[in-house]
């Protein structure tokens, strides 16, 4: 949790918060099929809902109270890979920063899986 003061008063902001901006700005890039999330049991990884996506994001506070973003996601077939990844990082960092105020210290996509339909 971050807590920012100011002379009003002050806004602590969860990490379930940035957990879905992120992943919501996230599964909306193009070529972002969703999150995902690996099973235990069978190493295999799935695609969540969107009521529990983010269980593929995870948040680290830094001391400096700025934050670093994880991103687990399954794309398209077909797609650039590095320009999907570039896009999530500038748009998750982007939009985290807007609705926050927080520092975005750094954003890393990995890309778990490949949807081919």
């Amino acid at each position: 949790m971050i807590r920012q003061e100011n002379a009003n008063g002050s806004v602590s902001v969860s990490a379930g918060v940035y957990h879905d901006i992120a992943g919501t700005a996230a599964s909306n890039c193009f070529g972002v099929k969703g999150m995902a999330a690996r099973n235990v049991k069978d190493g295999v990884y799935h695609l969540l809902r969107k009521e529990s996506m983010s269980k593929g994001v995870n948040v680290t506070f830094q001391e400096d109270k700025s934050i670093s973003i994880d991103l687990h996601i399954i794309v398209d077939n077909g797609v650039n890979l590095n320009a999907v990844g570039e896009a999530i990082i500038s748009r998750v960092s982007y939009e985290v920063t807007k609705y926050t105020g927080t520092k975005v210290n750094s954003v890393n996509v990995y890309i778990d899986s490949m949807m081919i339909d």
